[in-house]
């Protein structure tokens, strides 16, 4: 024991750590920990397992540390001996082992803690190294380790990293503008957000910025400027802008402008929509460019619609859910599926349908993840747009936020992305009907075959293989379907094969149909 004591010191210069082992604060949230993911999580996992793979995350802060599972017991082992006697044992009692199938996951999960705690006040005491991450650093540690068993998504935040995502989310707000610096040395406003605090002052993209609340700001230190323009909701602050040689004093409230997501362009008689993310308007404002493109005093509607998915990560699912709606008629739009009865759910189309009727094509790429995928596989499988592009990531996992007692959150996948002809999004992605991830030879000959007066679409036969799959999917089967049109960037020569298809409609309705039933 006091040689394992000696193995992980930290690094001289560290600030000590209280040595008395916080038993009560790690019980507690151990203990709402494994209840969420007894109940919740989207695989069943076994007790026993649950408490093992937390316990070897503390391998990752002290390597001379084991812990195993045998004969019913943990054992928490030297490294460097294991052919020796433990540290320290724990049998698991019945509750853990064979827990009734009617057992409640918080009775289990307590059970689990009061086996698993009296190793890591072990370890505790062993390891300076233990002592100096302190309890959050234990708790992230085992965390850590526990997820990367169960799922890439689920994650343990930290209490002060909880706190400042809250108050990034509601503690702060800006202006609506965007700054650059000038050739000059001078800060520019290069962007103003519509409908923003700067917007209804009256401020324009290449205004310069002189001062903010009298204190001059400079292009070399333009993050300083950034920062000094936000604070709190509701706040003041005065500028001193120039436009030309007049100068103005401007005062402005602060409040949430939440960043642009939808980008409206008409090109060639077509509407081009590029959506970079899913934050709480952008279904509000995408509606507000199909109407008036599509409404009933648009004049000379457009021929089609391009919704650019591509490089969007995803965002709120809510969001997605309504941008799909938007060009539906009605049908399914998403199905939810997970162990835990609320995180079962049915998304329905309301018939908006903003678009017309239009022909729409959607690009995707291998960095289009989670609400992107929702959008691009819903239109697909209804046959409401032809998808191009290449395969997306396959982020289909939802996650459930589960606040804990030490301030922190668990981020707990618990639900999978069922698209409407049933597979899942997660693994799979979403595929396109018009690959352009193999190279401009292998799209030049795919276009050419479906353009032919017998022509059909290129990629059906992939599809009707990839509508079939179910959960759960084989891994080689993801990767053989994934290996048919492999995740790219996003290229030029996707925006060249939409242009194609609102250029043909036979074309576009044999891509637009080989990805519905």
């Amino acid at each position: 024991m006091l040689a394992l004591a000696v193995l992980a010191a930290p690094p001289a210069g560290t600030p000590a750590r209280a040595q008395e082992f916080p038993r009560s604060a790690i019980e507690a949230v151990l203990a709402a920990a494994f209840e969420a993911v007894l109940e919740r999580h989207l695989e069943p996992v076994a007790p026993s397992d649950l408490g093992l793979w937390s316990l070897r995350g503390l391998s990752a802060l002290e390597p001379a540390l084991l812990v195993e599972l045998g004969d019913g017991a943990f054992r928490l082992l030297p490294a460097a001996a294991r052919a020796g006697p433990p540290l320290a044992a724990q049998r698991l009692p019945p509750a853990v082992l064979h827990p009734p199938a009617a057992a409640p996951p918080a009775t289990t999960a307590a059970a689990l803690v009061a086996t698993a705690v009296p190793l890591l006040e072990a370890a505790w005491a062993a390891s300076p190294a233990l002592r100096h991450a302190g309890a959050e650093g234990v708790l992230r540690a085992m965390f850590e380790e526990l997820f990367n068993y169960l799922d890439p998504y689920s994650r343990y935040v930290t209490a002060a990293e909880a706190q400042a995502a809250r108050e990034r989310r509601i503690g702060h707000a800006g202006l609506g503008l965007r700054l650059a610096a000038g050739r000059d040395g001078t800060v520019r406003i290069a962007a103003v957000a519509p409908g923003g605090p700067a917007a209804r002052a009256g401020l324009r993209a290449g205004d310069r910025l002189l001062a903010i609340e009298g204190e001059p700001v400079s292009g070399g230190d333009l993050g300083d400027a950034a920062a000094r323009l936000e604070g709190p909701e509701n706040s003041l602050v005065t500028l001193l802008v120039a436009r030309g040689n007049r100068r103005r004093e401007v005062l402005l409230v602060r409040s949430p402008v939440p960043p642009e997501t939808v980008f409206v362009e008409r090109r060639d008689d077509i509407l081009w929509l590029r959506l970079s993310g899913f934050l709480h308007a952008t279904a509000e404002r995408l509606a507000t460019a199909l109407a008036d493109a599509f409404g009933p005093h648009a004049r000379n509607p457009p021929r089609g619609v391009v919704l650019d998915l591509r490089g969007n990560r995803g965002g709120l699912l809510t969001q997605a859910v309504a941008v799909a709606d938007l060009f539906l008629a009605g049908g399914t739009i998403l199905r939810t599926d997970g162990r835990h009865p609320e995180a079962r759910r049915i998304y329905l189309a309301h018939g908006q349908e903003l678009a017309a009727g239009r022909p729409v094509v959607v690009l995707v790429d291998g960095r289009s993840a989670s609400a992107s995928e929702v959008v691009a596989a819903a239109l697909a499988d209804h046959g409401r747009a032809a998808v191009v592009g290449s395969t997306t990531m396959g982020k289909g996992l939802v996650q459930l936020l589960v606040p804990l007692p030490d301030g922190g959150e668990l981020l707990l996948s618990w639900s999978r992305l069922i698209a409407p002809r049933g597979w899942p999004i997660q693994g799979l992605g979403v595929m396109p009907g018009v690959c352009t991830s193999l190279g401009a030879e292998a799209t030049e000959r795919a276009l050419a075959r479906l353009m032919a007066p017998d022509g059909a679409a290129p990629m059906a036969a992939v599809l009707a293989r990839h509508a079939r799959a179910r959960v759960p999917v084989p891994a080689e089967e993801v990767a053989a379907l994934r290996n048919a049109c492999p995740p790219a960037e996003g290229r030029e020569a996707d925006r060249a094969v939409a242009r194609l298809l609102l250029d043909h409609p036979r074309a576009w309705r044999a891509v637009a149909a080989a990805g519905a039933p």
